[in-house]
C-alpha cells in the first residue's frame, strides 16, 4: 500500500512535532534517548546522546472511539514488526479523557510473535501499559520482567490522580539492536522504559523468523498516530482524504416480519467500509441508505440495496458505493432450534492448569441464523484469579473476532462493548473461584439471526451451587458467518461426550447427563451413537423431561414405552418393523437423532430418528406431552446397562 510523504528531515520532525503539541495541552517537546547498555552493564554512568528521529514516514489514522468509549481489548493498531537488530520509533497523539478516574484508561503496547492476533501459533511476550503501578497490572506476560520496568511517575493504585499527564505527543521506541529488547514510552512528561538485557526467546515456530510484532490497545482513550519508522502490515496511510471502494455488510436480518419499518429492521446493520489506501472503518445503520426490491411490503425473498456516499473524512464521495444481501420478509418468524454437540477436541489445556492463556482451542463450531449451540463440559481450574477458567470466542470462519466472553463477567472485542453482561446469581468471588474447579457447565451461544447474538453459561459448582453469567445483544454479528471455539487460561476443559460405562455395564438411572433448556417455540436436536448390552429392549437410551429443579414431566425410552404425570396425554408410536427382537439387535451402534420440541402451549414432543447398524431406519415418536411449563423446560439423557457418545 502506498504512503505518500516520508519524514526523513529531523527538521520536519521537530517542525511536525511543534506543531503537534500546539493542540496537546501539558506537552513538551523532547528527544528519544539512545538506550547504552554496554555502559550500564559495565556499571559506568555516562550521559546518554541524544538521538532524532530519523527515516520517519507518514502513517495517519485513529484507533478508539472519540468519545472514549472504547473498552479494553476492542480496538487495536497496525502491527509493526521488528526484526533482530532493528529499532522502531513511532510518534503519535494520546487523547485523555479530561474525566477518566482510572489510571489505566491509557494504552498497551502488546508484544507478540510474528503471527497475526488469534491466529494459530499467536503468543504474546507481553503487555507494557504506559501508566505505572507496581502493585498493579501495568505490565504482564511470561515474558515480560517488572523488575526491568522504570518509570517517573509511578501510581499506588489504579484510582490515584494524574492520568492526564500521560496525554500528548508520544514517542514510542521499541530496541532489538544490543540483542536484548529496550521500550520507551515517553512525552516529555512521563517517561516509561523496560530494559531487558538477555536476548528474546523466539517464540515462532519457524527457528528461522526472529521477528516480533508491536500493536497498540487504547482503553478509555484514542490515539492519533502520526508516524513511523517501519512500515506498517498493510501499508502507511497518508493524511489525505480517501475514497470509499468497498462495502461488507454484517448484522442483516435472514427473516423480517410482514410490516416492520424497513429502518427498524435494519437498526443492527453495520457496514466495514473500505477506503483507498487500505483504510477501513465501521458504519452505523444511521450512516446507510437502505432500498429492498422487490415490494418489501409484500412475503417472499428480497434483494437489500445498501448506499453508502460518504469519504473517509464525512465529505460526499466522487462516487457511492453498494452493497447488497438477500433476506425474507414472512408472515411468522421460524421457531429457533438448538443443537446438542460436543467440540473437538474432547479436552482441551493441560490436567495441571499450567495451560497459559489462548495456548489451546477447540475448532470452531458453526451457529446457523436462528440457531442455539447447547455445549456440556466441566471446568477444572487452577483457582488463582477469576478468569483461570473458560473462554467463549466468537469469530467468522477467517478467525477474526467479533468478541471474546470469559466465565466471570467479563470480556472484550469489536462487538463486545454492544451487549450486555449479567450475573444471574450474588457471587461471592472468593467462594466462586475454588467453586469452579471441577464445575459442571452448560453454554447455549445463540445467533438471533437478526445481525446479533447471546451467550449464557450455567455453572453448578462443585459446592452444588448454581452460578449464570449471560451476555446477551450483542450487535454487528453476520447472521450468515458466525462461528464459536472454546480456549482456556490456568484451566482445562473436558467436553462431555459419553454417558454410561463403555460396556454397557451401568444400571438404570446411574448415569445423566447434564439438563439443558428448550425454551418456547425451540426445538433441541442430539445426536449420537446407542450402544446396548442386548439383554432387553429398554437397555437404550431414555430421554427425562423435567423443571429446573428436576421436578419431571415425563420419562421416555428408545422402546415405545414412558410415564409421568404429562406422559399419559402424548401419543406414542414407533416404526420397528415388528420384530422387536431384530430391533434390538440392530440398536448396538445405532446412530440416534432425538428432537425435543417445546411447544410453547404446555406441551412438548420426542421425536427419535434411528439408524441401525443395519443401515435401515427406525422411528420412535412421543407427540403431546403435557403439563408442561414452557418457562421451566429442562431435558436431559440418562441410560440403562447402555452407552451413549455424544457428537
Amino acid at each position: 500500500m502506498k504512503y505518500l510523504n516520508k519524514f526523513v528531515s529531523a527538521l520536519f520532525v521537530a517542525t511536525l512535532g511543534i506543531m503537534t503539541l500546539a493542540s496537546c495541552e501539558g506537552a513538551d517537546l523532547y528527544k528519544i534517548n539512545a538506550p547504552d547498555w554496554l555502559s550500564e552493564m559495565g556499571g559506568e554512568e555516562e550521559e546518554e546522546e541524544e538521538e532524532e528521529l530519523v527515516g520517519m514516514m507518514e502513517d495517519v489514522y485513529t484507533i478508539g472511539a472519540t468519545d472514549f468509549s472504547t473498552g479494553w481489548w476492542q480496538q487495536w493498531s497496525k502491527y509493526y514488526v521488528i526484526p533482530e537488530a532493528t529499532k522502531w520509533n513511532a510518534q503519535l497523539t494520546l487523547n485523555i479523557n479530561a474525566n477518566a478516574s482510572n489510571t489505566y484508561k491509557n494504552f498497551a503496547m502488546i508484544i507478540s510473535n510474528d503471527v497475526d492476533r488469534g491466529g494459530d501459533g499467536y503468543t504474546e511476550y507481553g503487555a507494557i501499559r504506559f501508566d505505572h503501578q507496581p502493585s498493579g497490572n501495568s505490565e504482564w506476560g511470561d515474558y515480560i520482567n517488572r523488575d526491568l520496568v522504570e518509570s517517573n511517575l509511578t501510581f499506588g493504585s489504579d484510582t490515584d490522580k494524574g492520568v492526564e499527564k500521560l496525554g500528548g505527543l508520544v514517542t514510542l521506541t521499541v530496541d532489538r539492536t544490543e540483542g536484548g529488547l529496550f521500550v520507551k514510552i515517553t512525552n516529555g512528561t512521563v517517561t516509561k522504559t523496560y530494559k531487558q538485557t538477555e536476548a528474546l526467546v523466539n517464540l515462532n515456530a519457524d527457528a528461522s523468523n526472529t521477528n516480533i510484532r508491536v500493536f497498540l490497545v487504547p482503553e478509555g482513550s484514542y490515539i492519533d498516530w502520526i508516524s513511523t519508522n517501519i512500515e506498517p502490515i498493510g501499508g502507511c496511510t497518508s493524511a489525505e482524504d480517501k475514497q470509499p471502494l468497498s462495502m461488507t455488510l454484517s448484522g442483516v436480518p435472514t427473516e423480517v416480519l410482514v410490516g416492520t419499518d424497513l429502518a427498524e429492521a435494519m437498526a443492527n446493520v453495520t457496514a466495514t467500509i473500505e477506503f483507498e489506501e487500505g483504510v477501513t472503518k465501521t458504519a452505523t445503520a444511521e450512516e446507510l441508505q437502505f432500498e429492498a426490491i422487490p415490494n418489501y411490503n409484500e412475503v417472499g425473498q428480497k434483494t437489500l440495496v445498501v448506499i453508502y456516499n460518504k469519504t473517509f473524512k464525512g465529505l460526499n464521495a466522487d462516487k457511492p458505493i453498494l452493497a447488497t444481501k438477500t433476506f425474507s420478509v414472512v408472515k411468522e418468524l421460524s421457531a429457533f432450534t438448538q443443537t446438542l454437540v460436543v467440540p473437538t477436541p474432547h479436552m482441551i489445556g493441560a490436567e495441571d492448569n499450567s495451560t497459559p492463556f489462548w495456548g489451546d482451542h477447540t475448532l470452531n463450531l458453526k451457529v446457523e441464523p436462528k440457531e442455539t449451540k447447547v455445549v456440556n463440559f466441566t471446568n477444572y481450574s487452577s483457582c488463582a484469579a477469576n478468569w483461570n477458567n473458560f473462554c467463549i470466542v466468537l469469530c467468522r470462519v477467517d478467525n477474526s473476532e467479533y468478541a471474546v466472553v470469559r466465565a466471570d463477567n467479563f470480556g472484550w472485542g469489536d462487538d463486545y462493548a454492544s451487549c450486555t453482561p449479567a450475573m444471574g446469581d450474588e457471587r461471592d468471588w472468593d467462594v466462586w473461584r475454588p467453586a469452579m474447579d471441577g464445575a459442571k457447565v452448560t453454554t447455549y451461544v445463540t445467533n438471533n439471526g437478526d445481525g446479533s447474538a447471546d451467550i449464557k453459561a450455567v455453572m453448578v459448582g462443585n459446592n452444588g451451587v448454581v452460578y449464570i453469567q449471560e451476555y446477551t445483544g450483542m450487535k454487528n454479528i453476520d447472521p450468515d458467518n458466525f462461528y464459536f471455539r472454546f480456549t482456556v487460561d490456568g484451566c482445562h476443559l473436558v467436553f462431555d461426550n459419553e454417558l454410561g460405562a463403555a460396556d454397557c455395564s451401568t444400571g438404570w438411572w446411574g448415569a445423566h447427563s447434564p439438563n439443558v433448556q428448550v425454551k418456547a417455540h425451540q426445538v433441541c436436536t442430539v445426536n449420537f451413537t446407542n450402544y446396548t448390552s442386548g439383554v432387553a429392549n429398554w437397555n437404550n437410551f431414555v430421554a427425562v423431561l423435567c423443571k429446573a429443579d428436576n421436578t419431571e414431566y415425563a420419562v421416555v425410552r428408545a422402546d415405545n414405552y414412558g410415564w409421568g404425570a404429562g406422559y399419559g396425554a402424548c401419543t406414542a408410536t414407533c416404526n420397528n418393523g415388528g420384530d422387536w427382537a431384530a430391533w434390538l439387535s440392530v440398536m448396538n451402534g445405532a446412530k440416534v437423532s432425538v428432537k425435543i420440541a417445546n411447544n410453547g402451549d404446555g406441551t412438548a414432543d420426542v421425536k427419535a430418528t434411528i439408524v441401525g447398524n443395519d443401515g435401515k431406519t427406525y422411528t420412535q415418536d412421543y407427540i403431546g406431552i403435557n403439563t408442561i411449563d414452557p418457562d421451566d423446560f429442562y431435558f436431559r439423557f440418562t441410560v440403562d446397562s447402555s452407552h451413549l457418545v455424544f457428537e
